[in-house]
C-alpha cells in the first residue's frame, strides 16, 4: 500500500483532449467526426450510411475528462473499496464485463448485464430500463445502490476529501475549488464516459466512401441487415446502430429467473412490460453474452432469436405488446451468418482510453470480485484485468 501511495503522488492530469476531440477556446474539448458534415433527419441522426449524429454531450476540459478516467478505475468509489466502475465496464470487453449478469457488492449477482458505454455521449436514456436521462443521473445509480457499489453521498465525499491526492486533482480540474462536492464528482465521471467514442470502424470507412473497407460477404450482410425483410436497422439505426428507444421484443429469461418487467416499472406502463432499451451494436462482438440478462452466449444465437417468430419466447399467461418491427422474417441460415459478419465490421477500439497504472487512492487498478453465488459457470467472475 505504501509503495502504491508513493507512485500515486506523481499523478498529474492531462492538458490534452482525448483522441477525436479538439481543444477549443475556454479549455474545452469538442468532438470532431466526419459524420458532422452530413445532414440529420429531425436532428435525430436517423437514416442511411451518410447521416449526421444526434445531439451529444461534450465541452469538458481535458483535466475533467482525465480525472474522470482515474475515478472510473478507482475502487475508492465503492463502500468496501473493492470494485470500481471498470469492474463492470471493462475496456477490453467493450466496456461491458463478459457476464450474463454482473457481479455487485460482496459478490452478489445482479439481475441484469452491464451495458456497453461506447458512444454514451449521444444517448438520452440510460440503463436497460431507461430510468436515467443524463450521464450524471446514471452515475448515481451504481454509486449508491446497496446491491452495487453500496456507497452513500456523505461517506463517499468525506473519503475523497480526506485523500490529499484527490483534493489536489479536483482543484486542478475545477480551479478555485477547495472542497470536493458531489456535482463535481458526477461531472468528471460523465466527462470521461462522454469521451468514449467509437466511430472509426471498417463500416464507417465504407460509409464515408471507401467501398473497399468491406468485403463482398460483409456488404451482403449489410444489405440483409438493412432490408425490409430483416428490419434490423429499423431499431439499430445507423450511424449509432441504436435508436435509443424502449422496445418490447419478448426476450426469454435464463432458466430459473422470473420475468424482468423492465421499462414497465420506469414508466408505470403495462404496455412496456418486458421492454428494454435498444442497445448499440457498436463493438458488439466484444460484449457477449447478449440481451439484458445474458441469455444468449453468442452473437449468432442472439441474431437467430429474431428469426424464430414474433413472441415465441413469451411465457405462457403473460401478455406483452411486442414491438411492431418484430415479426417472422424467415431468413435462411446463410443470411443469419451474413448479418453476424456485418455486425463485426462495427468494431472499433481506436480511441480506447489508457488504463491507469496507479491510482490517487493507492488501491489496485482493478481488484477481483469474488462471486458469492454459484448459480452458473457464466456468473462466476474472472480476474477483470491486470493490476
Amino acid at each position: 500500500m505504501i509503495s502504491s501511495l508513493i507512485l500515486a503522488a506523481g499523478i498529474s492530469l492531462s492538458s490534452h483532449c482525448p483522441a477525436g476531440f479538439e481543444k477549443v477556446e475556454g479549455n474545452r474539448c469538442e468532438l470532431r467526426t466526419v459524420y458532422q458534415f452530413y445532414d440529420s433527419l429531425q436532428n435525430r441522426g436517423v437514416g442511411g450510411t451518410q447521416t449526421s449524429l444526434p445531439k451529444h454531450v461534450d465541452g469538458y476540459s481535458p483535466q475533467q475528462i482525465d480525472l474522470g478516467r482515474y475515478l472510473f478505475f478507482d475502487p475508492i468509489l465503492s463502500a468496501n473499496q473493492v470494485q470500481s466502475c471498470a469492474s463492470c465496464h471493462q475496456p477490453d470487453k467493450g466496456f461491458s464485463d463478459g457476464h450474463g449478469r454482473s457481479v455487485g457488492f460482496d459478490g452478489k449477482l445482479l439481475p441484469r448485464s452491464a451495458p456497453s458505454l461506447w458512444n454514451s455521449a449521444f444517448l438520452d436514456r440510460f440503463f436497460w430500463d431507461g430510468r436515467a436521462k443524463t450521464l450524471e443521473e446514471q452515475a448515481k445509480g451504481p454509486l449508491y445502490a446497496p446491491e452495487e457499489m453500496n456507497n452513500k453521498p456523505v461517506e463517499l465525499l468525506e473519503r475523497l476529501n480526506r485523500n490529499k491526492e484527490y483534493q489536489r486533482l479536483f482543484s486542478e480540474a475545477f480551479p478555485g475549488s477547495t472542497v470536493i462536492e458531489e456535482p463535481q464528482l458526477l461531472m468528471v465521471l460523465a466527462a470521461f464516459q462522454a469521451s468514449l467514442i467509437s466511430l472509426n470502424s471498417r463500416y464507417d470507412r465504407y460509409a464515408h466512401g471507401d467501398h473497399k473497407a468491406l468485403n463482398a460477404e460483409e456488404i451482403a450482410g449489410m444489405n440483409v441487415f438493412r432490408s425490409f425483410v430483416a428490419r434490423c436497422s429499423e431499431c439499430h439505426t445507423p450511424p449509432l446502430f441504436t435508436n435509443n428507444q424502449i422496445a418490447v421484443i419478448g426476450t426469454p429469461e435464463p432458466e430459473g429467473m422470473v420475468l424482468d418487467i423492465g421499462a414497465e416499472k420506469t414508466f408505470n406502463s403495462s404496455v412496456l412490460k418486458g421492454g428494454f432499451k435498444v442497445p448499440t451494436l457498436r463493438n458488439i462482438e466484444f460484449t457477449a453474452p447478449y440481451m439484458h440478462s445474458g441469455v444468449f452466449p453468442s452473437l449468432r444465437e442472439a441474431t437467430e432469436f429474431y428469426n424464430k417468430g414474433r413472441g415465441h419466447a413469451v411465457p405462457n399467461g403473460v401478455e406483452m405488446q411486442i414491438h411492431w418491427h418484430i415479426w417472422e422474417p424467415n431468413l435462411k441460415e446463410e443470411e443469419l451468418d451474413l448479418i453476424v459478419s456485418f455486425m463485426k465490421t462495427l468494431s472499433d477500439e481506436t480511441f480506447k482510453p489508457e488504463t491507469p497504472k496507479q491510482l490517487p487512492s493507492g488501491l489496485p487498478v482493478l481488484a477481483d470480485i469474488p462471486a458469492a453465488s454459484k448459480e452458473s459457470k457464466d456468473s462466476t467472475p474472472q480476474t477483470a484485468m491486470r493490476r
